[in-house]
């Protein structure tokens, strides 16, 4: 399979949140199929829909990876274990979270998986970084760049936190 280019989002709120997000992208790049291109800048954000937990780490990878959609996202789940991430209260705490936010122009509505991210376009802690990455990609299905679907978003606070971890990109 011809390498593909996607985008992953991450966060964690629990413990250590930027080594979280580190170990994370070590462990996403340390499987052959998968080559991070480039990481932004780290942000702490508001968490949304259950607000009584800690301000979250969040950040955008860019990955090209010879993986198709669903062995990818049982990748990014496995890690997600591996790290004793644990699916209690939605939208709650969680030490890591992995998400495939585009995976090239594919468009996926299954019920175990949706591309793009069916609240990509919802989430400033999600566009804040991909803008800073790529700034005119189009949105596959809403046709607006990143640029103008961070300028619909008003919502939730997005605070740059740290630069880009150089470490992680191959």
């Amino acid at each position: 399979m011809e390498p593909e280019v996607v985008y992953l989002g991450l966060g964690s709120n629990l413990g250590d949140k930027v080594a979280q997000c580190l170990l994370a992208l070590k462990e996403v790049s340390a499987d052959n199929h998968n080559q991070i291109k480039a990481v932004s800048s780290l942000y702490k954000t508001e968490p949304i829909g259950y607000r009584d937990q800690d301000w979250f780490i969040n950040c955008v990878a860019e990955v090209s990876t010879t993986l198709p959609p669903h062995p990818l996202q049982e990748f990014l789940q496995g890690i997600e274990q591996s790290m004793g991430r644990k699916r209690t209260v939605k939208m709650g705490p969680r030490i890591i979270d992995l998400d495939i936010l585009l995976y090239g122009n594919e468009v996926i509505e299954e019920e175990d998986l949706v591309i793009p991210h069916p609240r990509l376009h919802e989430r400033r802690f999600v566009l804040v970084p991909l803008m800073e990455l790529v700034p005119d990609l189009l949105h596959p299905i809403l046709k607006k760049t990143v640029t103008d679907l961070l300028k619909e978003r008003e919502d939730g606070s997005v605070e740059l936190y740290a630069p880009p971890p150089r470490e992680v990109c191959q």
